[in-house]
């Protein structure tokens, strides 16, 4: 039987302003590359990638001139853009983008431009890695010639259902063919263990004939946000019934959010512990 706790007037009027502990990690390419590499063809064939000292926003920016499908920016080794994600109650990836050429046969064209977050270890069926990937719009010369900000807005890597605006790779829905999800990996668990991040005109699902790419990227960062107030379940920063409700669902549906004793079960305990953070409120 579903246990269904019963809470008091006064802990459902209770409120608090939640704090959150913030760690970003900013690549400006006045450090060098930090683990980031655009395309770069064999012996220059299709151009290159390289850091440019001036012209970026501002200062140094990384700088691709390259004719291809599309063009890739990579990091596989920078730690503070990849691991699991799900250690924190939010996260949120920007950067700044300036498109300076993007033509097909001499004529100018849009591209997707997206993040996708990789992951090896939920793998299968042939694929190489499973993926959750996040449009931030179409780019194109007309209307990124100056530099433009992107941002996946802040997200919980916790959450099993992929978010608005979120896709997936693994897998390829039997009827439609289009990319998706395995069926037994969710959301958090593509981010628990984010092997590569990287940004991206390849679209999942999508196939481009050889474009013309001249494109420069600048401030990558990621924003990691812990609540340091654990009840305050959907980070409105109150205490109140939406908290106690978010919980219990998450609980029914077994969340890492509602494992309150961190213990991998969902029981009893979890539920006493909520109630128990839930009075004493939020620092």
């Amino acid at each position: 039987m579903p246990l269904t706790p019963t809470l008091s007037a006064a802990m459902l009027a209770l409120m608090c302003s939640t704090l959150l502990a913030d760690d970003t990690t900013t690549v400006t390419f006045s450090d060098g590359s930090q683990g980031w590499s655009g395309p770069n063809g064999n012996d220059g064939f299709g151009g290159g990638t390289t850091i440019e000292p001036t012209g970026g926003n501002p200062g140094p920016y990384m700088h691709t001139v390259f004719n291809d499908f599309g063009v890739s920016y990579v990091n596989s080794t920078n730690n503070a853009f990849l691991g699991d994600y799900t250690t924190s109650s939010s996260i949120t990836i920007t950067l700044d983008i300036r498109v300076e050429n993007l033509s097909f046969f001499g004529g100018d064209v849009s591209r997707p431009w997206l993040v996708e977050l990789r992951d090896f270890d939920t793998a299968q069926g042939g694929y190489p890695w499973t993926s959750v990937w996040f449009l931030f719009d179409n780019i194109s010369q007309a209307n990124n010639d100056q530099w433009t900000n992107y941002s996946t807005g802040s997200f919980d890597p916790s959450a099993i259902e992929l978010p608005a605006g979120w896709g997936g790779t693994g897998a390829e829905d039997p009827k439609t063919f289009e990319p998706m999800l395995p069926a037994d990996v969710s959301f958090a668990d593509v981010l628990s263990g984010v092997d590569v991040i990287v940004f991206t005109t390849l679209q999942p699902g999508h196939f481009f004939g050889f474009t013309d790419h001249t494109i420069g990227i600048d401030n990558i960062s990621i924003t990691r946000s812990t609540s340091i107030c654990p009840p305050d379940i959907n980070n409105d920063s109150e205490l109140n019934f939406f908290d106690v409700s978010a919980f219990l669902a998450a609980f029914a549906a077994a969340d890492p959010i509602a494992d309150f004793t961190g213990d991998g079960a969902w029981n009893f305990f979890d539920v006493s512990a909520f109630l128990s953070a839930f009075a004493d409120g939020c620092p």
